[in-house]
Formats: C-alpha cells, sequence, structure tokens
C-alpha cells in the first residue's frame, strides 16, 4: 500500500477526477478517485486485508485511489466494506462522466498459483451484480470472506454498473480474493479506457447509458 499524496496523471483530465464523503451514524466515508491516474493509493479503513485489496484495485486499474473509513468495527466490519463500496461506486460514476467514448465492457481473467478468478463489467447505466464465489474460509485476516459480495453490491448500486465475478478455482481464500480484486482492476481499466475510434459518441443504440 503506498502512502503517497495523490496528483493526476500527465495529461488526465480533470473530468475523470471526483471526491465523495458519505456520512452515516454506522461510517465516515472519504473517497477520491483518479480514473487517469498511475495505481498511487492511500487506504485506511481499519481492515487490513480490506486495504490490500482495494490497493490492487488502484494498481491495477492504473486508479489514483484514497479512501478513508470511520467505521464501527467494533460492531463488525460489515458497514464499513459495504460502505466503501457505495462510497466508491458513488465516485467511479461521478469521475466517469457521460460515458461519451468510452470503452464500456471490460473484462479480465487473473491467476494467482492455484486460484483463478474471472470478472466481466458493463458501464451499462443498470446495477446488477452475479458472484459465483465459495471462498475456502470464513475468514482472510480481519475481514470476513460474507463482505466480499456487500462491497460489489455496493459499488454495483451506485457505479450503476452490470458485474459478473466468478472464481473459477482455488484453493486458499487469501488467493481466491485476491485474483478476484486483481480481476476487478484489469476489467475496470479496461472498461474505462477511452476508445479513439468512438471519440464524442455514447457506446450504446439507445444514445444514452
Amino acid at each position: 500500500m503506498s502512502t503517497d499524496t495523490l496528483t493526476p496523471a500527465a495529461g488526465a483530465g480533470a473530468d475523470r477526477i471526483a471526491e465523495i464523503r458519505r456520512d452515516t451514524n454506522e461510517t465516515k466515508i472519504r473517497v477520491r478517485v483518479n480514473l487517469d491516474g498511475s495505481g498511487k493509493s492511500v487506504l485506511k479503513t481499519g481492515i487490513g486485508f480490506f486495504d490490500h485489496m482495494l490497493d490492487q484495485i488502484a494498481r491495477h486499474g492504473l486508479i489514483d485511489l484514497e479512501i478513508e473509513a470511520d467505521g464501527d468495527l467494533h460492531i463488525d466490519g460489515h458497514h464499513t466494506v459495504e460502505d466503501v463500496g457505495i462510497t466508491l461506486g458513488m465516485a467511479v460514476a461521478k469521475a466517469v462522466g457521460d460515458k461519451k467514448g468510452l470503452t464500456r465492457y471490460g473484462h479480465a481473467y487473473v491467476p494467482l498459483d492455484e486460484a483463478l478468478s474471472r470478472v466481466v463489467v458493463d458501464f451499462s447505466g443498470r446495477p446488477g451484480l452475479a458472484m459465483d464465489v465459495k471462498f475456502t474460509a470464513g475468514m482472510i485476516g480481519a475481514l470476513d470472506t460474507q463482505l466480499v459480495f456487500e462491497f460489489f453490491q455496493g459499488f454495483v448500486n451506485h457505479a450503476l454498473v452490470s458485474l459478473h465475478v466468478d472464481n473459477l478455482k482455488g484453493h486458499n481464500a487469501h488467493h481466491q480474493c485476491e485474483t478476484i480484486f486483481k480481476a476487478f482492476g484489469r476489467a475496470i481499466r479496461m472498461a474505462i479506457t477511452p476508445d479513439p475510434r468512438s471519440a464524442g459518441v455514447i457506446p450504446s443504440t439507445k444514445g444514452c447509458l
């Protein structure tokens, strides 16, 4: 996990940077994203393994990412993980803008030793999550593996994307989870990359997303 201060990458447009603050009685979350970054991250959620996974999104998505979360971890990690997903989704939706010239679709297969995961994303404007992951352990460090679904559900609902997450094989839960987050970063990176052949055009026959 990097502790560098985030700065826009060379040539990055301001319309691809967004910051969202979301405060509830359960959590206080701040997320800042630069979709045209270099993969730097500043992450403080209070859950070490979760920070490690968020760092995978930044590094493999080439997204500069700042996340600060003050949540009710004395209860458990549920509200913190879910609300980070929600706030990250809101920030990505704001940063991506009207989606003109966007590639829109992204996919990735990522292995780690015995584990292999596939993630496919569509910036469709419609929230949808299909996730088939059978973790071989209930906890990875301080992260309850049930909360991986809650993170992606929160992200999907507020980024307004369709997301398919499949762990195809693996018997080490750490490896399973890491391949998922790395593949997610790679798929997002592909989807948000501008398509030079479609500059200024909404990538949909409907004319809007």
